[in-house]
């Protein structure tokens, strides 16, 4: 079955970087669209960043020059280059893949930025 796994999360300060990473199993990646999402306590799911089968890319407003997505189809990986990060940033991200009718999610990795 189809799994999204994210790793790359952690505590970082104000202006710092990290690196997301999303792994996938179960699916014909390189057919599918990929996306990163965010969600802050109290907050709904909101798109941060999407990359689609052919390498387009689009981000949020509030994101656009400070995040960069990426794809790599021979590792079955899409990631998420973080930098500039600022306390509003802080929130748990999940991986989507989707294509035609189907979905899938990640579990989430927690992303906390504060000094």
């Amino acid at each position: 079955q189809a799994q999204l796994v994210e790793s790359g999360g952690g505590l970082v300060q104000p202006g710092g970087s990290l690196r997301l990473s999303c792994a996938a199993s179960g699916i014909t990646f390189n057919i599918y669209n990929m996306g990163w999402y965010r969600q802050a306590p109290g907050k709904q799911r909101d798109l941060v960043a999407t990359i689609a089968s052919g390498g387009s890319t689009d981000y949020a407003d509030s994101v656009k020059g400070r995040f960069t997505i990426s794809r790599d189809d021979a590792k079955n990986t899409v990631y998420l280059q973080m930098n500039s990060l600022k306390p509003e940033d802080t929130a748990v991200y999940y991986c989507n893949a989707n294509k035609w009718a189907l979905t899938y999610w990640g579990q989430g990795t927690q992303v906390t930025v504060s000094s």
